[in-house]
Order: C-alpha cells, then sequence, then structure tokens
C-alpha cells in the first residue's frame, strides 16, 4: 500500500512538472497559405497573431476573420494533441478525467 501512495505521489509531481513545462512550449498554426499565423503555448493562451498585409481586405472582413478563425482552430487542437502526448508519457496512457 505504501508503494502505491509513494507511486502515485512521484506521478503526480511529474504531472505537475509537465503541466508547467507546457508553459512554456509554443506551437504555431496558420491558415490561408500563413496569411494569418498563431503562436500559442501548451496551455492554450495566444502569445502573437500576425496577418499578412495580403489578408487584409476592407471588403472582405469576413474572410479575414474566417482566417483568423482557421488559424485559432487549429492552434487549440495542436496544443490539445502536444497536452494529451505530454501527460500521456506520464501517465502511462491511463485516461484520468478531467486531466486531458
Amino acid at each position: 500500500m505504501i508503494g502505491n501512495l509513494k507511486m502515485l505521489q512521484q506521478m503526480q509531481q511529474r504531472l505537475v512538472k509537465t503541466q508547467e513545462d507546457l508553459a512554456n512550449e509554443t506551437i504555431e498554426a496558420s491558415a490561408g497559405g500563413g496569411a494569418v499565423t498563431i503562436v500559442m503555448t501548451g496551455h492554450q493562451k495566444v502569445q502573437s497573431v500576425k496577418i499578412s498585409p495580403e489578408a487584409v481586405d476592407p471588403n472582405d472582413i469576413g474572410m479575414l476573420e474566417d482566417l483568423v478563425m482557421a488559424a485559432v482552430n487549429e492552434a487549440v487542437d495542436k496544443t490539445h494533441a502536444l497536452a494529451t502526448q505530454r501527460l500521456s508519457a506520464v501517465t502511462g496512457g491511463l485516461k484520468i478525467p478531467g486531466l486531458f
């Protein structure tokens, strides 16, 4: 029993460290062939948004909005995959509710 408790405590420490490390990792996602680029941390915080001048058409704001949305959604998907990968390495593939 004590061995299991110690193992769980070690896993918890590794999970905390992994979550902290995710805050320092970034991914980049783009849409429209690079017209809009988003950089996001592993905690899904947007660090930067770059929009090329060619993507800005005052007569078609909807297109730019769609490109930004697509790039953000791709960034969120990539950060989710990154977190799942990093946390699965710690948990040995166990699915822990609320973790990822």
